[in-house]
This record gives C-alpha cells, structure tokens and sequence, in this order.
C-alpha cells in the first residue's frame, strides 16, 4: 500500500474545505489543486484526485466513521481525511493526530439505509425512490463508481484505426467501443488533452454515452442546424463531423464566454460549418423562426445522470433548484420549438436519470405542440455502464 504523505494529505483537506464549506465546484478545485504544486509526481497527483473525489462522493460516511472514533470536529478537514485513510486500510498509527485511534472499529464496512451508504441528502434519495422505484438504488450505487474516460474520433482527420496507432507512439492505449463507431475508451487515467494528437484536433473527449446525440438528431451534409444549448460545444463538433462539415452549424448559448471556447475548439478541430450566436432573448430567437432543419436541445438539467464525473453535483442540489430546472427545460422547449422548419427535426436531451426532467417533460411539451410528433426516445444508465442520458426525437409535422 502506497506511503502516505502529510502535504498530500494537507492538500486534499484543502480541496474538500473549498467544496464543502466555501461551496466551489469539485472538477475546478481539483484542477486547480493539481497545478498549484509542480512537484508532484504522477502517484501524488493520483492519490490526491482519487481521494478527493472519494470523499465528495461519500461524504456522508464520515458522519459514521466520527460516531466510531468519538470527539474529532468535523471542521477539521485534515483529520476527516486521516479517518477516511484508514477506513481504507492506511496504517496512520505513528501520526500524533491519529493516536489511540481505533482502526479495526473505523475499518467496519458503512451499512444502513441506502441514503447512507450510497451517501446522498435525504430529500435527494426520497426523490430518487419516488421517481424511478426500485431501480434507483442501483442507479445510484453506479453512479458512485469512478468514470471511465472516452474519446471521440474527430473523423475528418483521421480514423478509429489511425487513431489508435498514433495514440500507442504516444504511449497511450485505448480499445474500440462496441456499437460506438468513434469512440475509444482510454486504458487507465492519464491527461490526453497535453498530447500533440490532441492539439492537432484528432479527438475530443466525450463520454460514449454523450456521443449517441449528435447522431439521434439524423443530421445530413448541407443542412441548417442549431445547437442552441450549446456550452462549450462538444456536440456541435460532433454534428459537424457527421455533416463532413458541409452545411452551418450555428452553436447558441446564452453565456457568451462557453461560445469563445466553442470557437477554439473548432478551429482546433479543422471545422468551418460551425458559426456562433449569443442569445439575446426572444429576438435572437425570432429570426431563426421556422429556419432550421434540425435543433438540438441539450437542456440545463440537474446532471444526476452524471454524477460520476461531477460528483459534488448531489451536495449542490436541492428541492427547489431542481423544479427551477424543469421550469427552465418546460420554456426551453416551447419557445425555443419555433425555429424547426415543418418537415424537421429537434432532439430534446439531458444529463439526468429523473422522468420529471425528461419524460414526464416530453409528454407535457407534445400536449402543449400539436404541431409535433415524437418519433423516439431512448435513455441510457449508469447501471448499464455509461452515464446516464435521455433523448428524445420530434418531428415537426
């Protein structure tokens, strides 16, 4: 078992402060933890990120783990990190802050209720159970499990075949991904985005479960199509590279800096179909009325779906926050509806496992637009191995 070292132990208290007591998010606190000490070596960097996400991921575990070694505070980040390390079978014993602990009591395994072990806030597994039943606890204990990291073939510039090649010199193994023809999934955790096969727009990572979208929404070269979701534009890239970049992309979001890193990427990428839009209200919306053939809605959601990359996202949540986003995705949707041509097609998607969010959503928008027939919808689950998504296809009739 690794030796393990107070600095990093120091560090990870660190993070795990600014997450839960200054409330930022955990992918940029780590990042930023990772870059501030360039000293590291690559078995300090792993420890520290697998411990951190390890206790944001089960943070409520140390409520029991306290309750067995009686007395610490639970403001003290260093010492809830010391518990969690020997829960894991680390030998603390000769540190002065771990003396006269009780490591064979710390080391019982966490049972009790299933809110407890697969460490989620109450409302959040009462919300779970009332929605999806008895498949959310499995749901749930999925996605606790570490994330996989997928890429997706920029197919414009090379092959899955060439790509793998060119990754091996780089010292980089990755496998095919059954029935996702450009997707690779990486052997192990490393940083691909430092490789020149990165820099030269030969892939994006994306997760494989993310890249059955673009193809959903049935794009074809010469098209018109929105992405008026778009973030940082990783689906738009996908849409142009199934339209061999032949048409117009126009990549829309209503924060101006995600569609800066849209245009990086594309350029990266070797792409000039994708063009950018800040939405600026009903107006930006209004010109596009009736214009395009396609529209992919890849709505704000609660990313419950995805907690196994964003696993802070549970202790950020709550009751209230998640109906402001079904609000948002319900207005989404009629407004934004408007500006599929008849005879096209619009893809509603999100990152959440809940039906309130995406079902329950599909049917309220079909009695809401006669005009629209929904063709199909498909989901895919954490338990089935990928993050969890939920799409569904409309036609404008």
């Amino acid at each position: 078992m690794q030796t393990i070292y107070k600095n990093l132990v120091k560090t990870t208290a660190a993070g795990l402060k600014r997450v839960f007591l200054e409330s930022q998010h955990a992918e940029q606190v780590l990042e930023k933890l990772l870059g501030s000490d360039k000293r590291l070596g690559s078995r300090d960097r792993r420890f520290i990120a697998e411990t951190f996400y390890d206790l944001v991921r089960f943070w409520r575990h140390l409520e029991v783990l306290r309750m067995r070694q009686p007395g610490l505070d639970e403001s003290d980040y260093f010492l809830m990190v010391c518990l969690w390390l020997v829960h894991k079978g680390h030998d603390l014993e000769s540190w002065p802050e771990c003396a006269g602990w009780n490591a064979a009591e710390l080391a019982k395994p966490i049972l009790g209720e299933g809110k407890l072990e697969t460490s989620v806030p109450d409302w959040l597994w009462e919300t779970g159970v009332e929605e999806l039943g008895d498949r959310w606890p499995g749901e749930m204990a999925a996605l606790n499990e570490s994330a996989p990291i997928y890429l997706r073939v920029n197919t414009l510039k090379t092959t899955s075949s060439e790509l793998q090649n060119i990754l091996s010199v780089e010292g980089i193994k990755v496998s095919p991904v059954t029935d996702h023809p450009d997707a690779l999934l990486l052997d192990g955790r490393t940083n691909v985005i430092r490789l020149g096969s990165f820099r030269k727009g030969l892939y994006e990572v994306q997760d494989a479960a993310s890249q059955r979208i673009a193809p959903f929404l049935e794009v074809e070269p010469g098209q018109l199509v929105i992405d008026a979701c778009a973030g940082a534009g990783g689906k738009s890239l996908h849409l142009a590279s199934l339209m061999k970049d032949q048409g117009k992309i126009v990549a829309m979001d209503i924060e101006g800096w995600k569609l800066e890193e849209v245009k990086k990427r594309a350029t990266r990428a070797g792409l000039k179909s994708i063009t950018t839009e800040f939405i600026r209200g009903n107006k930006t919306l209004k010109f596009w009325d009736g214009k395009a053939d396609r529209l992919l809605l890849d709505a704000p959601c609660s990313g419950l779906g995805v907690l196994r990359r964003h696993p802070g996202t549970k202790w950020k949540l709550s009751p209230e926050m998640l109906e402001d986003v079904k609000e948002t995705q319900a207005d989404i949707l009629d407004r934004y509806c408007r500006m599929v041509k008849k005879g096209g097609k619009m893809v509603y998607a999100t990152c959440s496992l809940m039906p309130g969010e995406n079902e329950q959503q599909v049917e309220l928008f079909l009695e809401e637009h006669p005009e629209f027939e929904l063709e199909a919808q498909v989901r895919t689950w954490p338990s089935e191995g990928w993050d969890g998504f939920f799409m569904a296809r409309f036609l404008r009739k």
